[in-house]
């Protein structure tokens, strides 16, 4: 059954590459680029799919048992909007691209001077033979990478400023995963493509990896009352663990020495958060949402924006506040 879904995709991909993609490089004189645009066009198919899933399964479960019962549309189609560009426009890809060359210049360079290019896999040779052991190490080893980048986002001031965009959503819906600051997604995808790349992950293992966690990180941010037991919470971060994460004054806080704290960072694993003294297992639905965000006495009324360009444009206005010190 597998083997028939690779061939309709196969297929698929091929079609709309040869009878679309293909002849706008040439309309547009892209020639250069085909073999990146064959690979984008493989991603946008995947992101997709990827939609089609999301829509058909958790959007039912938000039906069934949400935690919040009337979510605003607009805030919804807005979440909706960040996804499409995020996952059709193949921007994990462009990055992961670009790197590559440069860290062929560099491994070329090393082995000039002796130093052989690291793989992950040859640290445990036979073991990592089995194709299912391997993926599972690297999604571990990058899930921690992820962690600290996470973590770094929350306690560095004009970082903050940029990442809050993503917590200012107070009706978080399956779609919220994607709502993010351009520059913040920009920073993020260069990152953990570098670490992919530096530890010799392989760009089709790349995208199979990227898949597998952001299909699990929409399940988090769904409006779904879910939790995964008392054992299930500590293996893998489920909904309620997340909405904890982003719950108004626990997930986050900037308190009055524009200090930053928080809990709950994992991408996938809580067992970083468990290892490094940031775990909180509250068996609450919280309300989500950044306090500042609140009217006042709660908070200061701060907007940060109803529209795709309007959030961009006070991301960008927080960052440099944050940056100078004029935020808390």
């Amino acid at each position: 059954m597998i083997h028939i879904l690779v061939e309709w995709f196969s297929e698929v991909h091929g079609w709309l590459f040869q009878a679309v993609v293909h002849p706008l490089l040439y309309a547009f004189s892209l020639g250069d680029i085909t073999e990146e645009a064959f690979d984008g066009t493989e991603w946008f198919l995947i992101g997709l799919i990827e939609l089609t899933l999301l829509f058909l399964i958790l959007r039912p479960l938000e039906a069934w048992i949400p935690v919040k019962k009337n979510i605003d549309p607009a805030a919804r189609r807005i979440d909706f909007l960040y996804t499409c560009v995020h996952r059709l426009g193949a921007f994990t890809l462009a990055v992961f691209f670009l790197l590559d060359p440069l860290f062929d210049a560099i491994a070329g360079h090393l082995r000039l001077v002796g130093v052989v290019h690291f793989n992950l896999e040859s640290l445990w040779p036979g073991v990592t033979d089995i194709p299912l052991v391997a993926f599972f190490i690297y999604l571990v080893v990058l899930d921690f990478f992820d962690y600290w980048y996470h973590r770094s986002s929350h306690q560095i001031g004009w970082w903050w400023g940029l990442h809050s965009l993503h917590h200012s959503q107070a009706d978080m819906n399956l779609w919220s995963d994607n709502r993010n600051h351009l520059l913040d997604d920009l920073l993020r995808d260069v990152y953990m493509a570098a670490i992919a790349l530096v530890i010799g992950v392989e760009p089709s293992q790349y995208l199979l990896l990227v898949v597998v966690s952001r299909m699990q990180q929409s399940l988090q941010h769904a409006n779904v009352r879910i939790h995964f037991g008392a054992i299930g919470e500590r293996l893998m971060v489920s909904p309620r663990f997340h909405r904890t994460h982003h719950a108004i004054g626990i997930g986050h806080e900037s308190a009055g020495q524009r200090k930053l704290r928080g809990c709950n960072f994992a991408v996938l694993f809580p067992v970083w958060d468990i290892l490094f003294g940031s775990a909180n297992f509250s068996k609450e639905f919280a309300d989500t949402g950044v306090r500042d965000q609140l009217p006042p006495p709660q908070g200061k009324g701060r907007d940060y924006g109803s529209g795709f360009w309007a959030q961009q444009r006070l991301g960008l206005k927080r960052m440099l506040e944050f940056s100078i010190g004029k935020a808390s």
